[in-house]
């Protein structure tokens, strides 16, 4: 993956950002692709929307290092802008690769971008999220991206219902 030049990111990045976590997780993490921060660092969710993350990570009863946290794409767009199409096509056979040598008993789909690419359903986040879907036969719960709740933290209540979902799922209570 270091030497990954299948698409215009590869250009760009200082790091690629593969993942973190324990591989023998039940639990998947799965995010859109890293920013300036975790170009720099080479880990995933590690700047303010990281911080987030492991809070929610947290409130199901783990640490961010007992589940296993990804990307769609694995090399930082320039200003952090969405990933193009061509860019989450030339990652798309790393993440099924990850998702298919990890699989866990759940994914949670982290925003728009890796929702829908998991998905190959182009519907609105909005929409998705907090209906149980389903990828390659392993249960998927969309949800917001950590990043959109650091904007709209009204959305948290909505975010949170959705993990409760997932700690069910589990056996857990919330």
């Amino acid at each position: 993956m270091k030497g990954c030049v299948a698409c215009g990111l590869a250009a760009t990045r200082k790091n690629t950002v593969f993942a973190r976590g324990n591989p023998a997780s039940d639990l998947c993490f799965v995010g859109e692709g890293p920013g300036a921060d975790e170009d720099a660092q080479g880990q995933p969710f590690v700047g303010k929307s990281g911080q987030l993350l492991d809070k929610m990570i947290a409130a199901l009863g783990y640490h961010r290092d007992d589940v296993y946290i990804c990307n769609v794409v694995k090399c930082r767009p320039p200003n952090n802008r969405n990933p193009e199409p061509d860019e989450i096509a030339a990652c798309e056979p790393f993440l099924k690769a990850q998702l298919a040598s990890l699989q866990p008993k759940v994914i949670v789909g982290l925003g728009k971008f890796a929702t829908q690419t998991l998905l190959r359903d182009q519907t609105s986040i909005t929409r998705l999220r907090g209906q149980w879907r389903e990828y390659q036969g392993i249960p998927l719960m969309p949800t917001f991206h950590p990043a959109y709740l650091l904007r709209q933290p009204e959305e948290k209540r909505l975010a949170w219902l959705d993990l409760q979902e997932v700690m069910k799922r589990f056996g857990k209570k919330g």
